[in-house]
Parts: C-alpha cells; structure tokens; sequence
C-alpha cells in the first residue's frame, strides 16, 4: 500500500511538473507568417551577391508584449567559388497591445520591401491580437513615416 501511494504522488508530481512545463512553453508564441524576401545583383564575369532577410514576431501571450526578429544573410562569389557569406538578426521589443494582463492570441504580417505597398521606404507590417478570455480583439498597423520614427495605430474592433 505504502508503495502505491509513492507511486501515484511520483505520478502527480511528474504530472503537475508537464502541465508546469506547459503553461511555460505557451508564455511566448511564434508568429505564424514567416516570409523571406531575396534580391540578387548579377553581372556576368563579375561578383555576383545575393541578399536574403526574413522576419517573425514573437508574442508573449500573457502581457501582449511582442518582439519582431529578422535574420539575413549575405552571400557573394564569383564564378568559381563563393567569396563571403555574411549573416546578421536580432529581435527588437514592441510596446504592449493591451495594457493588462490575459491570455491572447495573435498573429503577424509585414509587406515585402520593395513593394508597391511601401510609400514612404520599408513598409510596414499589422498585428492581430485577440483576448482569448474574452470577445476582444484588436488589430494595430505600423508603418514608416519616411521621417524618422514609425507611426502605430490599434484600433479595437466591434462585433455586430
């Protein structure tokens, strides 16, 4: 009997240690509209390079705090060997969607430089986020002013 209960209290432990585990991994959510965007500069007999970036957002479920992170990488050569490869990434912070604390779900997307959609230089990218406690949602777009600092707008939406 003394080792049916060792047991089931390993069982418990081991159980409430997972869902422990779990509630950690769903703290910070990775975007699911990862894009890459390649450019090229080709000149026969010459150098030849070939940029490539790519972008995520990562989200923190709990706060609506989020972080876009982009990686790129470089890559010249000739026509016989390949010269330099370069990379280069990071992750910069975003402020809060909403200002208290939850449980959110959200998503991203961000236009692809050069693109028509890109008035004023890079573009811009929107975020959706929704409160998964409640019926809210609110979507933000974020774009280059082309004169320094971005301008970000959320709007709450409504349901009819």
């Amino acid at each position: 009997m003394n080792h049916v209960i060792r047991v089931s209290g390993g069982a418990l432990l081991a159980f409430s240690t997972l869902v422990a585990a779990a509630k950690a991994d769903e703290l910070f959510k990775l975007a699911n509209n990862q894009r890459i965007s390649c450019s090229r500069g080709l000149a026969p007999g010459k150098l030849n390079t070939a940029t490539c970036k790519s972008y995520t957002y990562i989200f923190n479920t709990r706060t609506s705090e989020y972080y876009r992170c982009q990686v790129s990488l470089a890559l010249t050569r000739d026509n016989k060997e390949v010269i330099n490869v370069q990379t280069d990434g990071s992750c910069s912070k975003k402020p809060r969607i909403f200002d208290t604390d939850s449980h959110y779900a959200f998503d991203a997307t961000e236009t692809e430089p050069p693109n028509t959609n890109s008035f004023f230089g890079q573009g811009g990218y929107s975020i959706w986020a929704a409160d998964t406690t409640q019926q809210k949602v609110r979507g933000c777009i974020t774009i280059s002013s082309g004169l320094g600092s971005d301008i970000s707008k959320c709007l709450d939406m409504t349901f009819q």
